[in-house]
């Protein structure tokens, strides 16, 4: 027997019932396992407090914290992924998993466009739902994008879409793989209308979206240490049987090497996106001023001024970063150059 066992029942009274700590009370940060109130994570913009690590945001909690209080107008509510193909997996249904996620989630698909205003600035502005089917990309989505686009160019407004995606979504076929090129066509008549375009890449962008509109915008934003690539680090390193580099595919590792223009913490995203429209529409300078404050003075002027350089390349300078003149970047130049 054991010099020492533990007697049951010592730390309550007897008949009392057992006590638990309810779920989604306390949540573990993945990066200093330290352990977080769950209420305090939500205030801090789901931010760990110690490190500084970004956890995943819900799309509700996303649209609030982007869009001025009371200007977001969702379209295309009506708009249900079908299964044309009659898709099956390991015996289950594509339209029995369509059914679940609506459940669960209610109406609606992976994205969510939209008008709204951002710092008194109206945009045109689309989510991915990466709670839905991990965001990924059908004809639904890439309908909603292509709307999105054709709105933004009919108003001469900004576009601003939000990255959170898996890829294409494979029960879809050969149509969800059509999205990429469909998508990439509506931001293409944007470029040509001389319509900014921002990207935001959120933690993770993989697969077709990344592939496509991801990369496509005249500014590219990301989140600190966002996963951001087309395939995954791990079938690449099985492929061409070599270790990676550290931090490969991450946001800091694409800036360093020029497929990114800024990694811009949560905290400070909006006011960063603020400053970003007014470069684009010098008419806008002066409107929604209080959001100056949200970020600081010095990172934002080193912003401008990467911007400002990488529009200078465009009389044959070589451009800052990797990053191609106005208008894009290089996949963009790149297939410019095909047409």
């Amino acid at each position: 027997m054991a010099w020492w066992s533990r007697t049951p029942g010592l730390s309550q009274e007897p008949g009392e019932p057992k006590k638990s700590v309810p779920k989604g009370v306390w949540n573990k940060c993945e990066r200093c396992a330290a352990t977080v109130y769950e209420a305090d994570l939500d205030a801090n913009l789901r931010v760990c407090a110690s490190c500084g690590h970004h956890f995943k945001m819900s799309t509700d909690a996303r649209i609030a914290m982007i869009c001025d209080e009371g200007s977001w107008q969702e379209h295309d509510l009506g708009l249900e992924s079908t299964d044309r193909l009659g898709f099956r997996v390991n015996g289950k249904k594509y339209s029995d998993s369509l059914k679940a996620q609506h459940k669960k989630m209610g109406s609606g698909d992976a994205y969510r466009g939209g008008s709204a205003t951002v710092g008194g600035m109206q945009v045109e502005v689309g989510f991915f739902v990466f709670e839905f089917m991990g965001g990924s990309m059908g004809s639904v989505v890439g309908e909603k994008i292509t709307r999105q686009f054709e709105r933004a160019l009919a108003h001469r407004r900004p576009a601003i879409v939000f990255c959170a995606s898996g890829g294409a979504r494979m029960q879809e076929g050969v149509l969800s793989l059509v999205q990429m090129a469909k998508t990439s066509a509506a931001r293409s008549r944007l470029r040509e209308a001389k319509i900014p375009y921002i990207a935001v890449l959120l933690h993770p962008t993989t697969g077709g979206v990344a592939a496509s509109i991801a990369m496509l915008g005249d500014v590219i934003v990301a989140e600190p240490e966002a996963l951001i690539g087309f395939a995954g680090p791990r079938v690449i390193e099985q492929t061409i049987r070599q270790q990676l580099p550290p931090g490969f595919q991450r946001s800091e590792f694409l800036l360093e090497h020029g497929m990114v223009d800024l990694v811009v913490p949560r905290a400070d995203l909006k006011a960063q996106l603020v400053r970003l429209l007014r470069w684009f529409d010098p008419a806008n300078v002066g409107v929604g001023d209080a959001a100056d404050t949200l970020v600081d003075d010095t990172v934002a002027d080193d912003a401008d001024d990467d911007l400002a350089a990488d529009h200078a390349d465009d009389d044959g300078a070589p451009a800052r970063n990797g990053r191609n003149g106005a208008g894009g970047n290089g996949v963009a130049h790149a297939a410019d150059d095909d047409d």
